[in-house]
């Protein structure tokens, strides 16, 4: 069965992100959104983890979770909504330690098989560390001591490191980061078999490497707002939904049981190139390189990105393809689309919800409408203008101008017209 899973995501009681990110809103959302497995995000955090304790419950001895029927969002504008969220024990967590000479920085996404085995992982790290602060908590362990104690505890968690390219907090950044996997996991590498490629990265970046061609390149959201999730997914064919199984498609690159990731355009991504925000600086590689990494304007170094630090660790050239590669997809979220489509410039907006709310009660979830219906099924219900949008966007016929240091890529899915500038210049 296909299953559209987003495994790394975060609740309410995390940094920056949203009060609206309880179970309740996170099992309405996956529906209008479609994703069938949403991670819970977060289970470290004492008061989030009793949540997951309280409102979910195990479905038949899978390792997965569903909100209970007391908890459900009943009373709601969107109608005719199929499925039921599944949800994976989950949490990221920042390290921060000294290894090789230098301050290591590194984020880690942890997946767990039961919540007898979270509350031991959370019965360890209480007496050590501080996690009740925040929902992802700063660790001051190493990676190789994560997984001595996780896998200690139990041989099925999953680490993943995430959004790997990033500068900061990341296995390979730029600014705190590895070389390679075993760099950072020494003799636990081989229990590492997958990587988030992160929103500023995709895998055809990643395949310009050859030391991951044996680990899985998945995708996740990191949402830190209800909106966010499922902008990045992975899209599995699963025999048996459970932990278990989505453990064995993910360690073994299954390609008849991982059919795609979802992926946001790279260049949309906060650290696609390489820049300083507060001076307005943007390089691509050759660029930084002619500016020897400083900033022409404050003369301080610049932020460099994913793009950048890619190219200094590839050992092939971009476009290699390896034999087993999973295939992915490239989207922009449908109320960005709408948005454009309709002029307006916030995706929040009042306009942009009630025609959002009017395709999904029409035609299905965001994804379904995304990856599967066709033009004219989208215009019968829709504008003309928002089915084209959707059209260009899987085309790849759209204009983006490319994120760097912290603030995200710019996208237009119309070229203005000569008209339209001249308007505007009047």
């Amino acid at each position: 069965m296909q299953q559209i899973a987003d495994l790394h995501i975060h609740s309410k009681y995390s940094r920056a992100c949203s009060p609206k990110l309880d179970l309740p809103n996170i099992d309405r959302f996956c529906e209008i959104k479609g994703l069938d497995i949403v991670a819970t995000g977060d289970f470290t955090y004492p008061a989030w983890f009793g949540d997951i304790k309280n409102q979910l419950e195990e479905i038949e001895n899978t390792g997965l979770y569903k909100l209970k029927e007391e908890f459900k969002i009943k009373d709601d504008e969107f109608k005719n909504l199929k499925g039921e969220t599944k949800f994976i024990l989950s949490t990221e967590l920042a390290l921060v330690y000294k290894k090789g000479g230098k301050c290591r920085r590194l984020h880690l996404v942890v997946l767990a098989p039961s919540v007898k085995a979270v509350e031991k992982l959370n019965n360890y790290l209480d007496k050590k560390y501080n996690i009740r602060s925040d929902g992802r908590p700063i660790l001051g362990m190493s990676a190789e001591e994560l997984c001595e104690i996780c896998f200690g505890i139990d041989d099925n968690f999953m680490i993943i490191p995430a959004h790997a390219w990033t500068p900061w907090y990341a296995i390979f950044g730029s600014k705190s980061g590895f070389d390679s996997l075993e760099e950072c996991f020494g003799k636990w590498t081989s229990k590492i078999k997958a990587i988030e490629t992160g929103l500023s990265s995709d895998p055809e970046m990643n395949w310009s490497l050859s030391a991951l061609d044996n680990i899985t390149l998945i995708s996740n959201s990191d949402a830190h707002s209800l909106p966010n999730l499922g902008r990045e997914a992975n899209i599995f064919d699963l025999e048996e939904i459970t932990y278990q199984e989505i453990k064995q498609v993910i360690e073994s690159g299954d390609r008849k049981k991982f059919l795609k990731t979802i992926e946001f355009y790279p260049e949309e991504g906060m650290y696609h190139f390489d820049g300083h925000r507060e001076c307005g600086i943007s390089f691509d590689p050759t660029e930084t390189k002619k500016h020897k990494g400083i900033c022409p304007k404050c003369k301080r170094p610049l932020t460099i990105g994913v793009t950048n630090r890619v190219h200094s660790l590839a050992d092939r050239k971009l476009g290699f393809k390896p034999k087993n590669a999973i295939p992915f997809v490239k989207l922009v979220e449908l109320d960005k689309i709408i948005a454009e489509s309709l002029g307006v410039k916030s995706r929040s907006s009042k306009k942009v919800q009630e025609e959002y709310k009017n395709m999904i009660n029409k035609l299905g979830s965001e994804l379904q409408i995304l990856l599967n219906l066709g033009r004219e099924e989208i215009a019968k219900v829709s504008k003309e203008k928002i089915a084209e949008g959707i059209e260009k966007m899987r085309s790849g016929d759209i204009i983006i101008e490319p994120g760097f240091d912290g603030q995200y890529g710019k996208i237009k899915i119309f070229k203005e017209d000569k008209a339209s500038v001249q308007k505007q210049l009047l």
